[in-house]
């Protein structure tokens, strides 16, 4: 999931960089949102296997 948000990211960036403004902000849009659910996920899975009685890696 972490290399989708990379992707859209360098989708914004080369759209930004060559002047397509309403692809680039719904690239970053995108972007965020899928890097925001990354974090959520992780921390779950971190929380998850602490439970179980595993250290956290």
């Amino acid at each position: 999931m972490l290399g989708w948000a990379l992707t859209f990211l360098v989708i914004a960036l080369i759209a930004g960089a060559l002047g397509f403004g309403g692809i680039a902000g719904a690239s970053v849009g995108i972007a965020k949102i899928l890097f925001f659910v990354f974090i959520v996920l992780f921390v779950v899975a971190m929380i998850a296997r602490a439970v179980r009685g595993r250290p956290p890696v």
